[in-house]
């Protein structure tokens, strides 16, 4: 059992981790000398800003924007940092495009990938278990329509799993998904009130229940159970009625997360018992290297009275 209950948390990015702190946030990096270099990341949080989003039930949505945020920051400077040695030199048009257009470019592929991201997110959690559903219930009659939100869910779940099994493939996947099994291994050392070496991280699970994977099925499970009231037979409208409810889904789902961090009885093994076994997708086994990047990524971020940062 966990001697601290931390709020401390990270993630993992192109060879580095990214730890999240009370006070402050850290990413550490590794170039292909072994060279550990770390970088203070930071932005502004909303929760900071409006002390009313720090709510129960409010906090959840609003927590995710702000990781996602410095998420996606730090994701950036990881990759320039990966690719700094190796980028080319840029084109004409290239060039032309930076000197009209400054950041203004990047700004708008970002944004335009954003764009597109959530629309293929809807697409594929949304708009097709509905369709197919609807295709099953053409073929079986309404019998069946009873359950429609299991059928969606698992449907979800399914599309998840197989996008992770299909990514993780990929050597640059698999090595980020090993500096993840570093990021929790190192986290759990701290929990458990142990000195930050290599040797005591090793030691540790790799699967934690506040895991970010953790989060996205609790989101999937509650949301079987709250889309189930809704009774519009229209596609579209089933879709809008969910999107309008998921800010409550990530609530609740946030705050269940939440407990399973701080309790540990039956109740919350067995909440959090779906995302240990999806976990086995995102988190692998890491290296000592990958751990002493963890260490250099947690070290600066720790409070010096562990109270502070309670979760």
């Amino acid at each position: 059992m966990a001697k601290r209950v931390t709020s401390i948390g990270g993630q993992a990015l192109l060879e580095g981790i990214l730890m999240v702190g009370p006070k402050k946030n850290v990413a550490a990096f590794c170039d292909e000398a072994g060279n550990i270099t770390t970088e203070e990341v930071s932005t502004p949080s909303l929760r900071e800003k409006y002390p009313i989003l720090k709510k129960p039930f409010i906090r959840g949505v609003f927590s995710m924007v702000d990781t996602l945020r410095l998420g996606m920051k730090a994701l950036t400077l990881s990759a320039d940092k990966v690719g700094g040695e190796e980028e080319e030199e840029p084109s004409k048009f290239e060039k032309w495009l930076e000197k009209k257009f400054g950041d203004k470019v990047m700004n708008a592929v970002v944004a335009v990938g954003g764009v597109l991201g959530v629309a293929l997110a809807v697409l594929l959690f949304f708009f097709l278990p509905a369709v197919l559903f609807n295709g099953l219930m053409m073929l079986t009659g309404d019998g069946i329509s009873g359950w429609r939100s299991v059928f969606e869910g698992l449907l979800r779940i399914v599309i998840f799993v197989l996008y992770i099994v299909v990514i993780s493939k990929m050597p640059e996947i698999d090595r980020t998904f090993r500096y993840h099994g570093a990021e929790h291994k190192t986290i759990f050392c701290y929990e458990n009130d142990l000195p930050l070496t290599v040797e005591n991280v090793r030691k540790q699970k790799r699967f934690h229940p506040r895991c970010g994977t953790s989060f996205l099925i609790l989101v999937v499970i509650v949301s079987v159970f709250l889309y189930s009231v809704l009774p519009w037979g229209s596609i579209g409208l089933r879709v809008l009625f969910k999107l309008l409810l998921l800010p409550l889904v990530m609530g609740i789902s946030y705050e269940l997360l939440k407990w399973c961090g701080r309790s540990d009885n039956i109740a919350t093994r067995i909440i959090r018992q779906p995302g240990i076994w999806v976990q086995h997708l995102t988190v692998f086994e890491p290296d000592d290297s990958m751990i002493e990047v963890a260490i250099a990524a947690v070290t600066p971020v720790l409070p010096e009275d562990p109270e502070d940062g309670r979760w």
